[in-house]
């Protein structure tokens, strides 16, 4: 098995992988596209699931803090939907503060936000896997 994990934003779609013992995640990649334009990303998405031979997707979920499900939510069910309709079989992650973590490592980095957008987003899509992996590895 090989995981491959999605953070899906409106113009961006951060992606990270495990390695093949499934031990480290790492960001691979993030596809940009035009706003809310899901369906362009599927072929690459595609691609880089077979180069890769993933065997589970896990998307990121975002609920709110009291785990109810806003328009976000929507989006990543709608996307879920989309792929699965591609013949991806799609697992979700709760997501909640990914997004503000990834933003608290890039800072602890010295580095600035306003300029590491793409950075946030893979590293969020590393959260997403890595907290996947934790249930799934007890």
């Amino acid at each position: 098995m090989r995981y491959l994990g999605l953070d899906l934003g409106t113009t961006t779609l951060g992606i990270s992988i495990t390695d093949k013992t499934n031990t480290l995640v790492s960001p691979l990649k993030v596809i940009k596209f035009s706003f809310e334009d899901y369906a362009s990303v599927i072929d690459e998405l595609k691609e880089i699931i077979n180069n890769y031979n993933i065997t589970e997707v896990v998307l990121g979920l975002p609920k709110n803090m009291d785990g109810s499900m806003g328009f976000a939510s929507k989006r990543s069910l709608d996307f879920k939907e989309l792929l699965e309709k591609n013949n991806i079989s799609v697992i979700l992650e709760d997501e909640r503060l990914t997004t503000k973590e990834s933003e608290n490592i890039i800072h602890s980095n010295n580095e600035n936000i306003k300029n590491t957008k793409n950075k946030i987003d893979a590293i969020a899509a590393c959260l997403i896997l890595e907290s996947y992996l934790k249930k799934v590895n007890k």
